[in-house]
């Protein structure tokens, strides 16, 4: 790799990591406000509360640090893309685990916008095991790309 290219992949990859870091983040403390949110009286104050974080949190930073994500992982796949990464089994099933954890992201907004219309019909429970989803597949995809196992 020429110099310029693999200072510009380590720039790419630190974008990737922070982009990464961010969604997690929102990943992980969206659902544990449905937790709470679902034990809120509907139309209380307490729940307007809920809808203005919750909101904000899935506009501003969650939207923003998957698009990033994405973006930057898909720069890095294709500088990375003759080196091997297309005939690694590895990088299949961290990308599967990459998309599963986009369809959460999008049932997380649908659990926002029947929070937001007070149409929730789902139990603080529910919130609570769905909560895990991002720890499990955030430990597959990391596994899959510090290990490449296969």
């Amino acid at each position: 790799m020429e110099p310029a290219l693999a200072s510009a992949y380590l720039w790419l990859k630190a974008a990737h990591i922070i982009g990464v870091i961010a969604w997690m983040a929102g990943l992980f403390y969206l659902p544990r406000l449905f937790v709470y949110h679902a034990a809120a009286e509907t139309g209380s104050p307490l729940s307007n509360v809920f809808k203005i974080m919750e909101r904000r949190l899935y506009v501003i930073i969650l939207w923003p640090a998957m698009i990033a994500s994405w973006l930057t992982g898909a720069a890095l796949i294709s500088i990375s893309w003759d080196s091997g990464i297309k005939d690694s089994g590895w990088a299949l099933v961290k990308l599967g685990a990459v998309l599963l954890m986009s369809g959460l992201h999008l049932r997380l907004g649908q659990h926002m916008r029947q929070f937001q219309a007070d149409r929730n019909r789902q139990s603080s429970r529910y919130f609570r095991l769905m909560n895990e989803v991002p720890t499990i597949l955030m430990i597959v995809i990391v596994v899959m790309a510090v290990t490449k196992p296969f």
